[in-house]
């Protein structure tokens, strides 16, 4: 479990293809010490887990089905990502709940300056839409941010300039494709009040309506 309050940045020092998965090599820019091996680390939002070390550096494998998921499937050597350790019961819970499950890529549509901070649209499909909400939390790219409006294709986002300097979603480009992690919340109250089945939910149905949150209690 994270935050999405980014502790740091890292650069991708080796790629290594284990069949059809990589381990990755990351090297961070910022003291880990005291990480072990079976830690938890969130990389650009993906929870990895440490499986070795190297001078300087820790070790993670990502499976097939991450790289079928997420931009872990387009990094490269020399490449800068978010890290972020998991969340210890004592720390302060600053962003929102961030499981590093990704749900999909987004991609960035437009980037634009507002005064001191940036305004992203990310593009997304349907399917990771649904889940959005005007003033809810999604995590890009492993960091935690408010969206500021949605619709059924993309949503837009501030970057505060602390974030900025703290991240690397500001090296992002038009045309970039980032990971996305939708609120956690939304998805289990979905599950809970329409009782899709897996196969429905892999299609993407929902029957969450005024009607139906009426009958459960969510009237006005």
């Amino acid at each position: 479990m994270f935050t999405g309050l980014v502790e740091g940045v890292g650069t991708i020092e080796g790629l290594t293809r284990m069949g059809e998965d990589i381990r990755l090599t990351i090297s961070p820019h910022f003291d880990m010490a005291d990480t072990k091996v079976g830690d938890s680390v969130s990389v650009d939002g993906v929870c990895l887990t440490v499986t070795g070390f190297k001078p300087g550096g820790f070790f993670a494998d990502v499976s097939q089905e991450t790289l079928t998921r997420s931009t872990m499937r387009r990094v490269k050597r020399g490449d800068k990502v978010n890290l972020e350790r998991a969340l210890r019961m004592i720390d302060r819970l600053g962003g929102h709940l961030v499981l590093g499950h990704v749900d999909g890529m987004g991609r960035i549509l437009r980037k634009e300056q507002r005064q001191r901070s940036w305004l992203f649209r990310i593009g997304v499909d349907a399917g990771l839409s649904r889940y959005i909400v005007e003033k809810g939390s999604i995590a890009v790219d492993g960091v935690s941010l408010t969206v500021n409006k949605w619709d059924q294709n993309g949503f837009e986002v501030n970057i505060v300039p602390q974030t900025g300097l703290e991240t690397t979603i500001l090296k992002k480009g038009v045309g970039d494709f980032v990971n996305i992690e939708t609120d956690l919340i939304g998805k289990y109250v979905e599950r809970f009040l329409t009782g899709l089945k897996p196969t429905e939910e892999k299609k993407g149905l929902s029957v969450i309506d005024k009607d139906m949150l009426a009958e459960y209690g969510f009237g006005d």
